[in-house]
């Protein structure tokens, strides 16, 4: 979704917990707990969500980073854990509708999920069950808030991989392994589930409904869902709808500008943010004047009252600060560019005389390099012993491959031909 970060920050204390931004980095904050998992005793006071990363699956923690699609707006699946800070025991699955705003406990353990039918359907493989093998796989088609079991095999497999080609648009999932056999070699098996025979309906209208993005509960209607200065509607699938989207699914936003506040700006050069608060103050070490900007060589004077808007912020009207240029006749930039004053008038034949001079001088340097380099060259290469080039081929005489000799290299006449190259006829 527009706007959401999501990334573990190593606290001084050698916490790592979860934080997430809605606002391209602009603020950040951490998770917030999920309403049906409850904290231990150890972490009640402080206790929120932490999502796993790349760390904890390298080293085997979970099976999987979180996943997210833009087919599927505002749902993201990731293995987390409830507390005061991330946590290397066994790991859960959660899961968010809302881009991270709200999360919800979904799955015991760790798993191997996946992304199908635009959003409309989550598989999830267990990833250690007790005796290694498989025969089950779990989907959802209310974003994991039920899960059936559909068992796909009658012959456990050893679990390999989850894919589901091609994109998350298909209803088709590929669940891959292997199983031994008598002589102790492993058959790879390949099982593929199409879920278009549970799904047999196709959406309709009726099956939709507007949801609106970065929205909160309480929030103000006029900058509710607002992100850099606009609000996007999407066009999202009914929970309770059991049917397909298809793979002509297209995802469907409508967006509007938002009125202006003050955090669609940045404090300007020389104030700052007051704390609890959105306001720009002065600072009190700054000198009270106008900012000078040289631009094109002319010097512009800034004159704000404090504030600039965000880069690529699009909001419109509402709360404009003022904030003018004014262009003064002065000069500035590379004193080079300037005009300076001449100490005396040049008569034209002065003028003529003096570039002359210059070119003249340009020339003598220009040679004097020349022969520089020149000598040097000499002196480095001249006493070089001349090396010799052969070219070793492979000549055919008699139908018998003959392998030329590296001291001299016999033609098809007889004689014999080499090539000299010394390293003053290479510089030459």
């Amino acid at each position: 979704m527009r706007g959401v970060y999501l990334t573990n920050v190593l606290e001084e204390d050698g916490r790592i917990r979860t934080v997430i931004s809605f606002n391209r980095g602009g603020e950040w904050k951490l998770l917030n707990k999920p309403q049906n998992v409850e904290c231990g005793e150890d972490s009640r006071n402080d206790c929120n969500l932490h999502i796993h990363g790349e760390h904890s699956r390298y080293n085997g923690i979970t099976p999987m980073l979180p996943l997210s699609d833009p087919t599927a707006v505002g749902l993201v699946i990731a293995h987390g854990s409830v507390g005061d800070s991330i946590s290397s025991t066994r790991p859960d699955v959660y899961v968010s509708e809302d881009g991270g705003y709200k999360w919800r406990g979904s799955l015991r353990g760790p798993h191997h999920y996946s992304i199908l039918d635009a959003g409309g359907l989550v598989v999830a493989v267990e990833a250690h069950p007790m005796d290694g093998q498989i025969n089950t796989i779990k989907f959802s088609t209310d974003e994991g808030q039920c899960w059936k079991v559909y068992n796909f095999t009658e012959q456990p497999i050893f679990f390999a991989g989850l894919t589901s080609e091609p994109g998350t648009k298909t209803m088709n999932i590929s669940v891959w392994g292997y199983r031994p056999e008598d002589d102790h070699q492993p058959m790879w098996v390949v099982v593929t589930i199409d879920f278009q025979s549970l799904l047999t309906r196709q959406c309709g209208n009726q099956d939709y409904v507007q949801w609106l993005a970065h929205a909160t509960e309480g929030g103000d209607l006029a900058t509710e869902g607002c992100v850099l200065g606009y609000k996007e509607i999407f066009r999202r699938l009914r929970k309770l709808s059991v049917c397909r989207n298809g793979r002509d699914y297209v995802v469907s936003r409508q967006k509007s500008p938002c009125p202006c506040t003050r955090e669609d700006y940045l404090c300007d050069y020389g104030y700052y943010r007051h704390e609890n608060s959105s306001e720009c103050m002065r600072q009190l070490d700054t000198a009270d004047h106008a900012r000078e900007v040289c631009l094109n060589g002319e010097e512009e004077e800034l004159r704000t009252s404090g504030y600039r808007k965000v880069p690529s912020d699009k909001c419109e009207g509402g709360f404009t600060p003022l904030r003018r240029k004014e262009t003064v006749n002065r000069h500035c930039g590379n004193s080079s560019q300037l005009p300076t004053a001449s100490p005396y008038f040049e008569t034209p034949r002065e003028k003529m005389l003096l570039i002359v001079v210059c070119v003249g001088l340009g020339i003598v340097i220009l040679v004097a390099v020349a022969a520089a380099v020149y000598t040097v060259r000499r002196m480095v290469y001249g006493n070089r012993a001349p090396t010799y080039r052969f070219s070793v081929l492979q000549l055919q005489d008699d139908d018998r491959s003959i392998a030329a000799d590296p001291e001299s290299v016999a033609s098809s006449n007889g004689t014999s031909v080499f090539q000299v190259d010394s390293d003053d006829d290479l510089i030459e």
